[in-house]
């Protein structure tokens, strides 16, 4: 499950990313904000995505946006399991999932295009995860940096 939200910074582009992942046949579950409310509150959206995600962080993904994408990032990385990437550029989303295995897509919605936001979520959703044993090393240590 793909599950995607926004504050009010993010929502024009969540509304499309919404339809163009939909249309892409990817299931997505939109956590708000369902209007748009120029009062709200980034936190409040990345706690909804990253606690899903956090439940079950192989199987479940993310999608946040936000005006520069640096705080939904933040917020759902306090999450236990919750490897979100701030991301720009179709070279990094590659790598966020390879390396890293990001499962949360942050997106600066005041620095990319709607084209951009686009191609940087698809090629995010058709990276997978690397299985080299330097890249779970690594992983295994950001697991073990949960628990201190």
């Amino acid at each position: 499950m793909l599950y995607i939200a926004s504050d009010h910074g993010g929502f024009k582009y969540k509304q499309q990313l919404l339809k163009f992942l939909e249309q892409q046949g990817y299931l997505v579950k939109d956590l708000g904000a369902k209007k748009f409310n120029s009062n709200d509150d980034y936190p409040d959206y990345a706690k909804k995505v990253a606690s899903l995600v956090s439940r079950n962080p192989l199987k479940h993904q993310g999608l946040l946006l936000c005006r520069s994408g640096q705080g939904v990032c933040i917020a759902a990385n306090k999450f236990k399991n919750v490897r979100a990437t701030l991301v720009w550029s179709e070279k990094q989303a590659k790598m966020s999932r390879l390396d890293d295995m990001g499962n949360v897509l942050c997106l600066p919605s005041d620095y990319i295009t709607l084209a951009q936001a686009k191609k940087i979520t698809e090629v995010w959703l058709n990276t997978a995860y690397s299985t080299d044993s330097r890249h779970i090393r690594r992983i295994k240590k950001i697991h073990d940096l949960e628990r201190t």
